[in-house]
């Protein structure tokens, strides 16, 4: 559990949010510590307490904090970004695992093209972050961008989920 109940000194989040007093037994108080208010006003604001304590009451107790969790990343999300929530984070980080894999893809190519080829013969310029003269390794200007360094941005048709998670 998140902590132990938290009425002897000061009220869980949940019951200062609702301005209650936080009674021994409260529902909250192991879930929404008074050190994370904000946790509870996104969980508030999202699925609201009257729904929360229904699920809470309804799982077992080895459940909840895992519910609790889940409950306040969504409400996370959906408050950052109000339309995809979590949906939008997950679809945005799988097209970046799409891209990473496809430039990983492209480099073991080139890797394995360059192993294959006399080693005499230079590589193309397009694909050489780095020039050699004078037996010493310089960085050559080509136009070579590094994928975190890439500016563009996707729109929200293209399922970039316009979230800044």
């Amino acid at each position: 559990m998140a902590s132990s109940s938290s009425s002897y000194n000061s009220p869980c989040a949940a019951c200062k949010f609702l301005r209650r007093k936080c009674l021994p037994g409260c529902l909250f108080a192991p879930y929404f510590p008074p050190e994370e208010p904000q946790k509870f006003a996104n969980v508030h604001k999202i699925f609201g307490a009257s729904n929360v304590t229904k699920l809470l009451n309804e799982l077992l107790p080895h459940q909840r904090e895992d519910a609790v969790n889940s409950l306040a990343y969504e409400a996370e999300a959906r408050v950052r970004d109000p339309v995809y929530g979590c949906v939008g984070a997950i679809t945005f980080l799988q097209r970046q695992v799409q891209r990473l894999q496809k430039e990983l893809d492209a480099a073991n190519a080139d890797l394995l093209r360059y192993a294959c080829h006399d080693i005499s013969s230079p590589p193309p310029p397009a694909f050489q972050p780095f020039a050699v003269s004078d037996g010493i390794y310089r960085q050559s200007s080509s136009s070579y961008s590094l994928p975190w360094a890439d500016s563009s941005s996707e729109d929200i048709n293209n399922g970039g989920g316009g979230g800044n998670l």
